[in-house]
């Protein structure tokens, strides 16, 4: 157990009757563990790993022992025009009681007053003292505008499947939900990834443009919240693929600073020193992301792959590769590593089949326009990468 309150939120249950909602119960699930992830003095699992708990019958002390926390919250939802149902308990697992239960039932108008009012209630029953800051950031929020929020979390969807298709249709829902409030946060710092991804997916024609595009974005945030996270995150990122890495590594651990329970940034700056050749620190920060997110998003692997890759650990780097893969063959940035990883370890015949797994995914993909959105201070390390890929046949 973690030395702080610990707790896992699991995805509220839709029960409007209306599958075509639960993108709704989903964005409400997803709000309180992004608030409750800004408070250093809780530990609070990711949202990946709660949702692998999604529609199935669960035993709470169960989770609880799955996750390694000692809180869980759970509750439904029913939104019906212009009105929301909430249920909403917070369990302890270790006693094996209810430490606080409540029903709301508000106009839809009222909802994110009721997402503050959720969280503070699951803090006061934990007896968690915010510093002024965080009590600032917790409370801080994305849009007052609904509609603008329906079309976030449509695109949230869409964008968490990550690939390529997902991605543009993601794009242009953050696109409209930003036309109808401008200062959009959350949705402008995911249409900024969106731009990224597409570097990721081979999809962009030009990823100085969509790097450029995304730290526009970036900057945009920061101009309108200074304690913006992913904001600071992105810019880091960027800075990283640009070689910029003291830059890359200080925004990064500005963002953590800012968000210490969120396992996204820390998994980002995880990447950033591994850029860096910085593989033992990266691997270390991994680790502890993957125990705030047991069940992570596929990337967490990828980035913990490549830090195994790089200390010349290439069993355990394919290791983490065939975990991404398992859950989903058509995921292009561990197909490809895995090439790598097959390559020079000689193992000719799994790289080639390999290297045709990444032609089937993406038919355009090339050497030269994926290795332009590599990060890398270590040009040592990058060339043994891209001939590593070379060998294994993918087209220059």
């Amino acid at each position: 157990m973690p030395d702080k309150p610990s707790i896992a939120v699991l995805p509220f249950e839709n029960l409007s009757g209306d599958p075509e909602q639960e993108y709704f119960s989903d964005g409400l699930t997803e709000e309180i563990i992004t608030a409750l992830s800004k408070i250093g003095s809780m530990f609070v699992i990711a949202r990946n790993s709660t949702f692998t708990y999604k529609g199935k019958p669960v035993k709470i002390k169960q989770v609880a022992e799955d996750l390694g926390v000692r809180y869980v919250l759970e509750g439904s939802v029913r939104k019906a025009e212009d009105r929301v149902r909430i249920n909403a308990q917070l369990i302890d697992a270790l006693k094996g009681h209810y430490l606080w239960a409540e029903r709301y039932d508000r106009k839809l108008k009222d909802l994110f007053a009721l997402q503050d009012e959720i969280t503070m209630n699951i803090l006061t029953a934990l007896q968690v003292n915010l510093t002024a800051g965080e009590r600032i950031r917790v409370l801080l929020r994305n849009t007052d505008n609904l509609n603008a929020y329906q079309k976030y979390l449509k695109a949230r969807v869409h964008y968490l499947r990550f690939n390529p298709a997902d991605n543009a249709i993601a794009r242009k829902l953050y696109e409209e939900a930003i036309a109808l409030d401008p200062e959009f946060l959350g949705a402008i710092l995911d249409l900024a990834w969106t731009h990224i991804m597409d570097t990721f997916f081979g999809r962009s024609q030009s990823p100085t443009e969509s790097y450029e595009r995304a730290v526009q974005l970036a900057q945009r945030m920061i101009n309108l919240d200074k304690s913006s996270a992913g904001a600071y995150m992105t810019l880091g990122y960027i800075s990283a693929i640009k070689g910029q890495f003291e830059e890359a590594i200080a925004l990064g651990e500005k963002a953590v600073t800012l968000s210490p329970g969120d396992s996204i940034q820390m998994g980002v700056l995880s990447s950033i020193l591994s850029s860096a050749g910085r593989y033992e620190e990266a691997l270390s920060l991994i680790k502890k992301a993957i125990r705030l997110d047991p069940f992570p998003l596929p990337w967490y692997h990828t980035v913990a792959g490549g830090c195994y890759f790089f200390l010349e650990r290439y069993e355990e780097a394919i290791d983490e590769y065939k975990k991404v893969l398992y859950r989903n063959q058509n995921n292009l940035p561990a197909r490809i590593r895995i090439t790598a990883a097959y390559s020079i370890l000689g193992q000719e015949q799994k790289a080639r089949a390999s290297a045709s797994e990444v032609l089937r995914i993406n038919p355009k993909f090339r050497i030269k326009t994926y290795a332009t959105s590599l990060p890398g201070k270590n040009k040592e390390d990058k060339d043994l990468y891209i001939n590593a890929l070379r060998n294994a046949g993918l087209p220059e």
